[in-house]
């Protein structure tokens, strides 16, 4: 079971979640192991190289893989696997992928069929409603909603339903995006 998180194996596999271990510099020897330059490794995102050494961006994560509309992996998110800051982490932007461009799970929802679409704070909460059925939900990326994501979203459905936590994250994340739901 991921981090009690109550959702199935074919839902994990679905969505592709995994995990990266304890090791700071497991997936940095690994990939150097495969041929890979530091430049390269650096600019993907997935690693920090410095003088003090190597550090991989997501160790000790829940990992949550990004697509495209088109299931190519662009991005990964990661959620940290108990205390420590900051609990979310996503892939810097490259020139794969741009988050004020990418929603999380669009590839998905877009084939609902359904004429609006869900927009939930995060991972978890798209991946919870897919599990329960709602599979058209989708998240943004850690920004607030952007026109690129309005439009984004008005090419598959008509409507926008928000569904987000009653704290004050999710009552001032609804107020951000209402402002800027008029495309």
């Amino acid at each position: 079971m991921l981090f009690r998180s109550g959702l199935t194996e074919r839902t994990i596999t679905g969505f592709g979640l995994g995990y990266s271990n304890k090791i700071s510099d497991d997936l940095y020897k690994y990939l150097k192991s495969k041929g890979y330059d530091d430049d390269i490794l650096k600019e993907s995102g997935l690693v920090s190289i410095e003088e003090r050494g190597a550090r991989d961006k997501f160790f000790n994560r829940v990992m949550f893989p990004i697509l495209d509309n088109n299931n190519r992996v662009i991005a990964f998110g990661g959620r940290v696997l108990g205390e420590g800051q900051p609990k979310y982490l996503n892939s810097p932007e490259t020139k794969l992928f741009d988050k004020s461009k990418s929603l999380y799970a669009l590839n998905f929802a877009r084939l609902s069929k359904k004429d609006f679409f869900i927009l939930c704070e995060g991972y978890m909460d798209v991946i919870a409603l897919h599990q329960a059925g709602f599979t058209n939900a989708v998240a943004a990326l850690g920004t607030a909603l952007t026109v690129s994501h309005a439009l984004l979203l008005k090419r598959y459905a008509a409507k926008l339903v928000l569904c987000f936590d009653s704290d004050g994250a999710g009552v001032n994340a609804t107020k951000r995006k209402i402002g800027r739901a008029h495309v």
